[in-house]
């Protein structure tokens, strides 16, 4: 019942801004409930003594009755009207198992009982036992910027939350952020979100490594890039060194800022800025040796350690660490892994590729067989287009394996048809192999074949003889001539 539906014999009238401000509307109902009160009272002392009727007082009585209904209802408006619940604190931290948290701390920020009592001078059973200091189902979920819940529980309730004592939440992220949507309903339906930037957990005081590609494959003579995300947890402004242990000295190894390029040894977190990203280049050398076999992994670390502690660390890659005492060092750290794969390379080397021949002849050519790779080659075949209707012999045409760095010599021979033309052909070599059951395919080569045609030596004798005696004949005249 509002206001405006107490009757006209409480003595009260409805003011159209009670609705508006509503604890002076809780005062003027408190009036009418204490005017409708003592007018019961007397009115039921005179029925006692006889003077007015049952009628009368009941009359008087349902006055009384809606006088207290009204006051009750803009009680309860005023109560719920002032509640507010808030969040004083939220913490970020990672637990050992890499999972990320939020604490929150929940607060009843109503507190207006107090200075309801002193406006009011209320201080009555009802009041009391509506519980004016207490929030009633607090449910709060935390959302990411689509809306979507990304904490498990995906709600959690407070039964009761009382003024003066706030109480803590823990929720597992599912989705890892630095700012999330606190989502609360609670007393009447009353809901409210906070977009709240996490803070860090101060105690840890150190950098947290994360890698997505913490585990790669890679072969000799390649680089491998591992991505690396950096977050700081407690330390501001401090400066931290990048760090690489367990990894064999044969192994080439630098950080660098994934957007510039730029190589990092030392880096520091601007304000505001908890999360950084790098990245960690690996190079393996072209062969194998005793620290770097193929297909044996190589478990390292990075570490990333405060500048003041680093310099109380030294030689860090003379040694191997055990995880515990990496651990004891309360740095942060990752672990990745590198497995060196190797491959073989094939090479196809010709001495010469340009051929002249008769009609009658064969070409006969050689061709070395190299594997410049680090992994052995499995039957390699040597196979040739050779032009329309020459014939082609390839000895030996598959060569069963080749161990890196071994050669083996093969022999061609490309023989043209007898109706052959001068002219110039082409043959086309290719080679194809397998390594780790892994295809390898060489650099093709063309072979230039130019059949000449054969030299006539009667015609070349009989061209010469007229040709020496055209110049004796010459000769013999000018002598004659000259004499005359």
């Amino acid at each position: 019942m509002l206001l405006s539906d107490v009757p006209a014999q409480t003595g009260t009238y409805y003011n159209q801004r009670d609705d508006q401000y509503r604890v002076l509307g809780l005062k003027r109902a408190k009036e009418a409930f204490e005017a409708a009160r003592k007018d019961f009272e007397r009115q039921k002392d005179l029925f006692q003594k006889g003077l007015i009727s049952q009628a009368e007082l009941d009359r008087t009585h349902a006055n009384f009755s809606d006088a207290e209904v009204n006051y009750q209802q803009s009680l309860l408006a005023v109560l719920f009207e002032q509640q507010y619940v808030t969040i004083s604190k939220a913490v970020k931290y990672q637990s050992n198992d890499g999972t990320k948290h939020v604490r929150l701390r929940v607060e009843n920020a109503s507190g207006g009982s107090a200075e309801f009592r002193k406006l009011l001078n209320i201080d009555d059973a009802l009041f009391r036992s509506l519980q004016p200091d207490i929030v009633n189902n607090v449910y709060i979920s935390l959302l990411n910027d689509a809306n979507a819940v990304i904490s498990q529980p995906y709600e959690a309730k407070i039964p009761e939350l009382r003024y003066g004592e706030p109480q803590e939440l823990t929720f597992t992220l599912l989705q890892d952020l630095d700012a999330v949507t606190v989502n609360m309903i609670y007393g009447n339906g009353t809901q409210r979100s906070m977009k709240v930037y996490l803070e860090k957990d101060a105690a840890v005081n150190k950098v947290l490594v994360q890698s997505q590609q913490f585990s790669q494959e890679a072969d000799l003579g390649s680089t491998a890039s591992f991505d690396l995300t950096l977050e700081l947890f407690g330390g501001i402004g401090k400066t931290f060194n990048l760090e690489v242990v367990n990894l064999p000295v044969q192994i080439n190894r630098f950080f660098k800022d994934p957007a510039t390029q730029a190589r990092l040894s030392q880096f520091k977190f601007m304000e505001n800025v908890n999360t950084r990203k790098a990245a960690l280049d690996i190079s393996l050398p072209d062969r194998s040796t005793e620290g770097v076999a193929m297909d044996k992994p190589i478990q390292f670390y990075v570490l990333v350690i405060p500048t003041e502690q680093a310099r109380s660390l030294e030689n860090l890659q003379s040694r191997t660490w055990k995880l515990e005492e990496i651990e004891h060092l309360r740095v942060g750290y990752v672990k990745l892994e590198l497995l060196p794969r190797g491959k073989g390379r094939l090479l196809i080397r010709a001495p010469q590729l340009f051929h002249t021949l008769k009609p009658d002849e064969t070409v006969e050519m050689n061709l070395d067989v190299v594997n410049e790779g680090s992994r052995r080659l499995d039957n390699i075949e040597i196979q040739t287009d050779p032009p329309l209707n020459w014939i082609k012999s390839i000895t030996p045409a598959i060569i069963p394996s080749l161990e890196a760095g071994e050669e083996k010599r093969v022999t061609l021979r490309f023989t043209p048809p007898n109706d052959v033309g001068v002219g110039r052909y082409e043959a086309r070599i290719r080679s194809t192999s397998l390594s780790d059951n892994q295809p390898v395919v060489g650099e093709d080569k063309t072979v230039v074949m130019e059949v000449v045609a054969e030299a006539n030596i009667f015609g070349t004798i009989l061209l010469v003889i007229l040709i020496i005696g055209l110049i004796v004949g010459m000769v013999v005249f000018g002598i004659r001539l000259s004499r005359k």
